[in-house]
């Protein structure tokens, strides 16, 4: 499934518009990442945890030249299923 086909799923199950169904996923996007970005995390009962992890700087091998090169270290998004969403999927 993709955006749109999100959107219209959202549209047709709360028997709203696309547009405002639209507005209202763009809406939850930019708000999760707009917490995960100041470092907060976003629970949502039931389906699951949106929360940042840091990665390592770390050594890699550029594939082209063979060459060492050092990778910096990172924030990373990550999603944590929450036990509802476990046993919908199960």
């Amino acid at each position: 499934m993709n955006k749109s086909e999100l959107i219209e799923a959202i549209a047709t199950s709360a028997d709203i518009s696309k547009a405002s169904a639209s507005k209202a996923v763009d809406a939850a996007v930019a708000t999760i990442s707009g917490a995960l970005k100041k470092g907060d995390s976003v629970s949502l009962v039931g389906f699951g945890t949106f929360a940042t992890g840091e990665r390592a700087a770390r050594t890699g091998r550029n594939p082209r030249t063979g060459e060492t090169i050092q990778i910096k270290a990172a924030k990373t998004p990550k999603f944590k299923a929450g036990k509802a969403l476990k046993d919908a999927v199960n």
